[in-house]
């Protein structure tokens, strides 16, 4: 498919490699993302329950992701470091993975 728009892929196409990165970087459990971290994760929310990127527009929205500021890129002092975590809304988290973290999982800086 001739691709118009300025991508580099055709949608069919970055769905593919979509798949294929997903098949090689491992499970959530095995990112990190174990049953200690969803306590930690729950532990942080319930004293930081609003989205820090809002807070900072003056609107009031419930947090729901503990987001890595700086990526941890399996680095499991950076993962469990709560000073390099901040509280934001899924729309701000997906907002801020895609645009300053390089893609995300999409680029293997989940974080």
């Amino acid at each position: 498919m001739l691709v118009r728009d300025g991508s580099s892929r055709c949608p069919e196409h970055k769905r593919v490699e979509a798949r294929a990165y997903d098949a090689t970087r491992g499970s959530a459990h095995q990112r990190g993302y174990s049953v200690a971290w969803q306590r930690a994760r729950v532990a942080y929310l319930s004293k930081h329950p609003l989205c820090r990127a809002h807070e900072a527009k003056g609107d009031t929205v419930v947090a729901t992701v503990v987001d890595h500021i700086i990526p941890h890129k399996g680095d499991k002092e950076i993962f469990w470091d709560s000073g390099n975590w901040q509280p934001l809304c899924k729309s701000c988290h997906d907002h801020k993975t895609a645009t300053q973290d390089g893609g995300g999982w999409r680029r293997g800086t989940a974080g």
